[in-house]
């Protein structure tokens, strides 16, 4: 079983990652391979409603000059899937949100590509905004028919400068029962076979 994150941020090794690695940790500890893939400042642009994904029914964006197709394919390997952003202006980065529309849309246009796969949102917040970046995610999971993975509290941590989230014990502790649950459901679902 494999769990891929998908980090929205533009920062290497900020916060946002902290966080993916406190729940790999967790993941790993329990035997699930795990990769990490940053988007933010990357090429990424958004949809362009040109709908030919409905047209092709090939598993992929017909805008193919950047790296959106590269990572809904690994997206589609994966059984569990991790989204992660900073708090910007009360949402997720701009590159994550450009992902989750042209990958909800390829989804949907071939039939639910993301049915039953298993999500969870991961944010970093400084001070305000961050349930509101956490539902933008949870909203790609709900409609794609995943299942949410929660924790003890709402997936956020807590921390601005670079590695202020390490500071955040409860924020942390949460990442880790995030890891263990997601684990959990990961076996489930393999012992189920569905």
């Amino acid at each position: 079983m494999k769990v891929l994150a998908i980090n929205g941020s533009p920062r290497l090794n900020g916060n946002t990652d902290e966080l993916i690695k406190t729940v790999f940790t967790a993941l790993e500890a329990e035997g699930i391979e795990t990769e990490c893939i940053q988007i933010g400042a990357k090429n990424i642009k958004g949809c362009i409603a040109c709908y030919k994904c409905f047209e092709n029914k090939d598993k992929k964006c017909a805008v193919k000059n950047d790296i959106a197709n590269e990572v809904i394919t690994k997206i589609l390997e994966a059984d569990g899937l991790i989204l992660a952003s900073p708090t910007y202006f009360t949402d997720i980065t701009a590159e994550l949100k450009a992902l989750i529309d042209r990958l909800g849309l390829v989804a949907i246009a071939n039939g639910g590509l993301l049915r039953h796969k298993v999500g969870a949102a991961v944010i970093a917040v400084r001070r305000g905004g961050g349930i509101h970046a956490f539902d933008t995610i949870n909203h790609l999971f709900q409609i794609s028919q995943m299942f949410i993975v929660g924790s003890t509290y709402w997936n956020l941590g807590f921390g601005r400068n670079k590695g202020e989230v390490l500071g955040d014990d409860e924020g942390l502790k949460n990442m880790t029962n995030l890891g263990q649950s997601m684990a959990f459901l990961l076996k489930k679902l393999d012992a189920k076979d569905i």
